[in-house]
């Protein structure tokens, strides 16, 4: 908490001694509209934190390729520190993530329109359920998602980001977390579903993209990994549709336990990858944002704590 200093003005006279009058306070622009002073920042990965009785666990995502719903913030964080010590400036192409190192740069795809471009995520969020990434607000008019609020997206992983300053990033994982965590299994393991002790849900894990493998751009819009503000025009499919899934299995029977632990209009929706089979339990199609927040709001109170909203064909 930062300290506040007091000054002590001791005036001389008993009647109309010289004490200035205290300036008023000039008022903050309308437009929140602030000058940003660069900040070299950090790099960091982070330690697991909680929020809202939820755990979130940083950590190294090369492979990270994900679908699901964009939102963005605006003018009221101006000028505010980001999760990794640099200041926030909405009209910088850059963004929040959970889980993502900081910072990276990532390619976010409005599958809606089929826009691309690539930001620099150097903050935490969203926090509120049903969303992977929020952009900033220049990063969000680029993808047209500012007169809607949030977007349904494909967030791909590219490289680590220079620090603001100029300098490069770490060549390997800095120490803070590198006793963190212990490191994660290189065999073949399947998922299912945990007794989790009330109160304390866990986020869900990176899921896998189900949508086709960006096409490369034609020679005329080539794809840069830097977030230029280059908006490129990448493939996607004619329609896409919302999906809200509980959990994802190598083995049928895996998800055949949790239908059956669920209920409700869940169904198993297979899928083939690499020769083999994923097992993926879920509900949908939906048409709507709305829809699939209602009903992700249904199932987080039938007690998954892992569902969570992608997209899907």
């Amino acid at each position: 908490m930062r300290g506040l200093r007091f000054p002590v003005l001791i005036c001389l006279g008993l009647v109309a001694a010289g004490c200035g009058t205290t300036p008023r306070p000039v008022p903050p622009p309308d437009n929140h509209a602030v000058t940003v002073p660069r900040n070299a920042g950090i790099y960091k990965v982070g330690n697991p934190y909680q929020i809202d009785n939820v755990w979130y666990y940083p950590h190294e995502q090369p492979d990270y390729d994900e679908t699901g719903i964009a939102s963005w913030y605006g003018p009221t964080f101006y000028g505010k520190s980001t999760a990794n010590g640099e200041a926030y400036d909405g009209n910088a192409l850059t963004a929040a993530h959970r889980t993502l190192p900081m910072p990276v740069n990532v390619r976010v795809t409005n599958l809606d329109n089929g826009k691309s471009i690539v930001v620099r995520v150097n903050d935490r969020g969203p926090y509120a359920r049903g969303r992977i990434i929020d952009l900033s607000r220049r990063a969000a008019e680029l993808l047209d998602v500012v007169q809607t609020g949030t977007a349904k997206v494909r967030v791909t992983y590219l490289s680590r980001a220079d620090l603001e300053g100029g300098g490069p990033p770490p060549s390997i994982t800095p120490p803070e977390i590198a006793s963190a965590l212990p490191a994660a299994p290189t065999a073949k393991v399947d998922t299912a579903a945990l007794n989790l002790l009330p109160g304390a849900p866990v986020a869900p894990p990176v899921k896998q993209s189900v949508l086709p493998t960006p096409a490369v751009p034609p020679p005329m819009q080539v794809a840069s990994n830097q977030p230029t503000g280059q908006v490129v025009q990448e493939p996607v499919p004619a329609a896409t549709h919302l999906y809200v899934q509980v959990g994802a299995f190598s083995k049928l029977a895996n998800a055949k336990t949790l239908l059956s632990k669920l209920g409700g209009d869940l169904r198993i929706s297979p899928l083939q990858r690499n020769g083999q089979t994923l097992y993926r339990v879920r509900t949908g199609p939906l048409n709507s944002v709305e829809d699939a927040d209602a009903e992700l709001s249904r199932m987080t109170g039938a007690g998954s704590n892992d569902a969570h909203i992608v997209v899907d064909q």
